[in-house]
């Protein structure tokens, strides 16, 4: 009957309501004495809950909290953490660590597909120009950094995303919170006027700079097309997608990103190449015959670039135009004194380099004053290489920025590939979206690197681990009729 109650739920009621009480009554007393850290208690239990019982959850949650979050850095000790989301992910790298060594299993068609084989290169060449770096201690924990993005995001991100449905779930977990940072960012630019110069801070403290926004911006542009134009939405979901493609429109051009332009441009001539079903064989050999056309001309080039003046600017049109000053605009002549420090430091260590995450510390004597700029520092404290490919030459020596740009060909044949082997529908919509994505990353890369943050860094490895997990999918398939068609024509 209704009246008997079970004397186990009893007990439980009661645990549940003395420990709650026995907590409000300790958290009370903490705050009277200003200790107000018990407060993430309960947060630290469903984390902890989470990645035991249902760390696909939990993996999803760091999404959606990834553009929320904020970094903290504490400059005495060289520790920048990204609050709440690194944390975190430092716990699953823990725990993924220990299931290894308990179980160590993984797909073996994942372990021997190209990207991974790349990546794991990659991690092994880090991990050895970390033993070798100038500075230890800041390479390991760039190389742990590194380890605690692409474990999750890639190694368990491909179990995840062989679940189609979690690849749209990634995707919306990450767009609707960016939503609200474009909200914030552009109710703060309103206040400026929306004017060039505080476009450069007025996401934070979401994003350090208006770089980083603009990638994260143009990584998931091509996503919002794609989900725009399926055909599985009602159409009351498809406005809304309208209008969330408006909004990261108006959040791109106010961003006064050059290189997320450039970049999203990038993306849309590979969607053409790709629609006119151009083989990559052929792709490649233009890019060859281009590179040695540009490079043949280079002085010529530079000559005409030299003579563009039209620095930054409030007019769209004018910004657009000192994409190409390398004459008088501050931000390319100093990424070009970035450039040109790390050449020099390249040349002094071209094989094992000075170590993973040790450019900012190490750069500033390698400047030449006539190459200087008015935000050019001496101490070298302001940041990176500004490239994904050049940063890792005089970091990790030629095999670091070579493993990296096979990182990038390897996703590149995969994207292609993947894109004329599934068939035309909502999946091969949305992954060919995923791979554009990755292609605008690519391209922005040149210019600025961002994979030591969880902004870029999560998006990236994420995606590579959706293009891998459906090529192992198709492959899968297309390997099981190929034998199914087989045992057909013996039984005939």
């Amino acid at each position: 009957m209704l009246t008997n109650s079970n004397p186990i739920d009893k007990r439980t009621l009661w645990w549940v309501y003395g420990g709650s009480a026995l907590f409000l009554a300790l958290n009370a007393l903490c705050m009277l004495n200003e200790f107000y850290w018990l407060n993430l208690l309960p947060a630290v239990i469903l984390v902890g809950v989470l990645a035991v019982f249902s760390l696909d959850k939990l993996l999803l949650f760091c999404v959606f909290l990834t553009p929320l979050s904020i970094n903290l850095a504490d400059n005495e000790i060289h520790i920048g953490l990204s609050l709440p989301v690194e944390p975190i992910l430092i716990g699953i790298l823990l725990l993924v660590g220990l299931r290894i060594l308990y179980n160590g299993k993984f797909d073996k068609a994942f372990l021997r597909h190209p990207i991974t084989i790349a990546i794991l290169f990659n991690l092994l060449w880090m991990f050895v120009t970390s033993v070798t770096s100038e500075l230890p201690l800041v390479s390991f924990k760039y190389l742990i950094s590194r380890l605690w993005f692409i474990v999750p995001f890639y190694f368990l991100g491909f179990a995840l995303f062989s679940d189609f449905s979690n690849v749209k779930r990634f995707l919306w977990l990450y767009i609707l919170p960016l939503t609200i940072v474009i909200g914030y960012t552009i109710y703060m630019h309103s206040l400026f006027g929306f004017d060039e110069d505080s476009a450069h801070w007025v996401m934070s403290p979401f994003y350090n700079d208006h770089t980083a926004y603009g990638a994260a911006l143009a990584m998931f542009f091509p996503a919002l097309f794609a989900l725009a134009w399926n055909k599985n939405y009602t159409s009351n979901i498809r406005i809304i997608v309208f209008i969330l493609l408006f909004i990261f429109t108006v959040a791109l051009i106010f961003s006064f990103t050059r290189a997320a332009w450039v970049s999203l441009v990038g993306a849309l001539m590979l969607q053409i190449v790709l629609w006119l079903r151009i083989r990559f064989q052929t792709l490649a050999l233009m890019g060859l015959v281009g590179g040695i056309f540009l490079f043949a001309s280079w002085g010529d080039l530079v000559m005409k670039l030299e003579k563009n003046r039209q620095d930054t600017s409030d007019d769209l049109a004018e910004h657009i135009e000192s994409i190409s000053n390398i004459s008088t605009d501050a931000s390319n002549l100093e990424r070009l004194n970035r450039w040109n420090s790390a050449f020099r430091m390249f040349e002094e260590r071209p094989v094992f380099g000075w170590g993973p995450g040790t450019y900012s510390f190490l750069y500033a004597p390698f400047q030449h004053s006539t190459e200087k700029t008015i935000i050019s520092t001496n101490a070298g404290d302001l940041g990176n290489a500004h490239s994904e490919y050049i940063g890792p030459l005089c970091e990790s020596g030629v095999l670091g920025s070579l493993s990296f740009i096979v990182i990038v060909i390897c996703i590149v044949w995969t994207g292609w590939r993947l894109y004329y082997k599934l068939p035309k529908g909502e999946e091969r919509a949305i992954l060919a979206a995923v791979f554009l994505g990755l292609i605008t990353y690519f391209i922005h890369g040149g210019l600025n690197n961002f994979l030591d943050t969880d902004k870029a860094s999560i998006p990236f490895w994420a995606f590579a681990a959706m293009l891998v997990a459906a090529d192992v999918k198709i492959s899968r398939k297309l390997a099981a009729k190929k034998i199914d068609e087989e045992k057909l024509l013996e039984k005939k």
